[in-house]
């Protein structure tokens, strides 16, 4: 007969939160520029406010893999961060990348992420009513009009 694990067992078993975002945090800067794999981490980390520093990092960075960015603004958008800095922080994050003239898909993300952090930030606003009204590409357009509606500024 086995007894069960007491719960020293089971700690010892299973690593902490803390370390699966660590080792995943780090599997993400070790892989190639353009791994899906990349993309896959981010979606793991969905759930873990822990990691939205990382997610906001990620959006933030021009030269990441685009799907990784596009991935981490989706989870900032649905799940926005409680604290107020990084919360300021993840809506500038994502209206830079709003502002990347380079990645039309990230633009677009960028713009639907926003809706969440418009009534906090007026530049952030500002920046969405723009381009929801005079944006070139119709998809930010959009987005950018989604965002607005969400944040209950249409």
């Amino acid at each position: 007969m086995n007894p069960e694990p007491a719960p020293d067992d089971a700690t010892r078993a299973s690593p902490s939160a803390a370390d699966r975002l660590a080792r995943l945090v780090e599997e993400f800067r070790a892989l190639p520029a353009d791994s899906d794999r990349k993309r896959e981490i981010i979606a793991e980390l969905d759930d873990n406010a822990a990691a939205q520093p990382f997610l906001v990092s990620v959006v933030a960075d021009a030269d990441e893999y685009d799907l990784a960015r596009t991935e981490a603004a989706t989870v900032l958008r649905l799940w926005p961060p409680a604290a107020p800095g990084l919360r300021h922080r993840a809506g500038r994050a994502l209206l830079a990348a709003l502002n990347d003239p380079e990645e039309d898909l990230v633009r677009q993300y960028a713009a639907m992420a926003l809706g969440p952090y418009a009534s906090d930030d007026p530049v952030v606003a500002e920046a969405l009513i723009a381009a929801g009204g005079s944006e070139a590409d119709p998809l930010v357009q959009a987005c950018a009009r989604s965002a607005l509606e969400e944040a209950g500024l249409a």
